[in-house]
C-alpha cells in the first residue's frame, strides 16, 4: 500500500499560489451547505479556529458572524489569503498541527474549532496527533466541527485535476466517526453533503454519496 505523504508547506504554498485555486475562496453550493452545519454553532462574541485555513473563507464567515476569529494554517500563502479575506479583522497563526503543541503556542481557547480539507492529507497516526492538538484549544462544552472529502463520491475522480500535487486519502463516514471516538470525542451530529453540484441535491443520500462528510463532536466528560 502506498504511504501518505504529509503535504510540505511548500506544495500548500504552490497550491494556494495558483490563479485556479482562488475558485476556492467563492461561495459555492458545498460551502453554501457547511454553512448550515456551523451556523447553529456560532454566536457573537464567541471564539472560532479555522484549522487549516486555505483560502480564508470560513474565517470571513466566522468574522462576518461576529465571532473572534482566528486563521490557522502553515502555508504563508493561505494566511494571506485568509488576511485578505477577512481584512485584517482575523487572527493570524502559522503552526505545525503534526509537530507543535498549539496549548503553549495560543494563548486563546476556543468555542469552535472548524476543519475543512484538513484531516485526508495526513496518516492515521497524524490525524490523532492533530485531533489532540485541536482538542487542547477547545473551551469545555465547545464542539470541534470536521468536514473531510467522501471516497465515495463522484468530486474523486477528477480532484487530482483540481488539485495538482496535494495528495489525500479520503474517507468513509465510519472512518470519521472513529477518528472522533477514539479521541474521546462526542459525536452529536454527522452526515454527508452536496451529493451533486448544485442547489437541487438529493441531501438523504449525503452519508453515502455526499461530496463531503462531517461530524460535530464535544470533548467527552
Amino acid at each position: 500500500m502506498k504511504t501518505l505523504q504529509n503535504p510540505k508547506d511548500s506544495d500548500w504554498n504552490n497550491f494556494w499560489s495558483r490563479e485556479q485555486s482562488q475558485r476556492f475562496s467563492k461561495l459555492s453550493w458545498s460551502k453554501q451547505r457547511i454553512i448550515q452545519v456551523l451556523a447553529p454553532r456560532c454566536r457573537k462574541g464567541a471564539f472560532a479556529l479555522d484549522a487549516g485555513c486555505g483560502s480564508g473563507f470560513f474565517t470571513r464567515f466566522f468574522s462576518d458572524q461576529g465571532m473572534s476569529a482566528t486563521a490557522l494554517d502553515y502555508s504563508d500563502s493561505a494566511l494571506k489569503m485568509a488576511a485578505e479575506a477577512t481584512k485584517g479583522a482575523a487572527k493570524l497563526v502559522r503552526a505545525d498541527m503534526v509537530n507543535e503543541n498549539l496549548a503553549e503556542l495560543m494563548a486563546e481557547r476556543f468555542d469552535l474549532v472548524f476543519t475543512d480539507g484538513l484531516f485526508e492529507h495526513f496518516s492515521g497516526e497524524d490525524q490523532d496527533k492533530i485531533m489532540q492538538n485541536l482538542i487542547s484549544v477547545l473551551k469545555p462544552g465547545g464542539y470541534i466541527i470536521t468536514f473531510v472529502p467522501n471516497l465515495l463520491s463522484p468530486w474523486e475522480l477528477i480532484r487530482p485535476f483540481y488539485m495538482p500535487g496535494i495528495e489525500e486519502k479520503p474517507f468513509v463516514l465510519k472512518g470519521l466517526l472513529d477518528l472522533n471516538r477514539r479521541n474521546d470525542l462526542a459525536v452529536v451530529e454527522s452526515g454527508g453533503v452536496n451529493v451533486l453540484p448544485f442547489g437541487l441535491s438529493p441531501e438523504f443520500l449525503g452519508p453515502k454519496f455526499g461530496m463531503l462528510l462531517y461530524t460535530v463532536a464535544k470533548k467527552v466528560g
